[in-house]
């Protein structure tokens, strides 16, 4: 079983060897344009266009909360665009995160990371923009991705 490793930097540029997947959260809604996506889309524009599409297609693919979509944006490092908020304000004092999708969602981050022998990196996923609280989103990495042998990095902004 291996723990979380909290570094100070940026999750769009992972510090470690070997293969990666940079994980972070997307809303159902098509939009694209705010929080952390800024900083991946100026580094790698492929994840942006593979979600606008997806979005796009919606009625003929997988695209729903909790779906996953990975991007490869080099030989190495893979973009995983998790459905893991509805909409992009608060609703009835309810904020965008969802919990249970994101946990989905993290289920199948670790199962690709197994596969691919990939260490995941992530910034603090569903507490910015999306409105969560990182003590529900941590027992969710450590259960889905940890427990199951894999190197999680998530990492802080200087």
């Amino acid at each position: 079983m291996k723990t979380i490793n909290y570094l100070v930097g940026d999750a769009t540029r992972p510090l470690t060897k070997g293969n990666k997947i940079i994980a972070h959260i997307c809303n159902d809604i098509g939009a694209w344009g705010k929080g952390f996506v800024l900083a991946l889309s100026k580094l790698y524009p492929e994840p942006e266009r593979a979600y606008r599409h997806w979005y796009g297609a919606r009625e003929q693919n997988d695209f729903a909360l909790g779906a996953v979509q990975f991007v490869a944006v080099s030989p190495e490092i893979v973009i995983a665009n998790m459905i893991g908020q509805h909409g992009i304000r608060k609703t009835g004092g309810i904020p965008p995160i969802r919990y249970d999708v994101v946990e989905t969602a993290l289920e199948t981050v670790g199962k690709k990371a197994l596969e691919t022998n990939a260490s995941v990196h992530l910034p603090r996923i569903g507490c910015g923009l999306a409105g969560g609280e990182w003590d529900k989103i941590e027992p969710l990495i450590k259960t889905h991705i940890c427990d199951k042998g894999v190197m999680v990095f998530v990492y802080d902004l200087a």
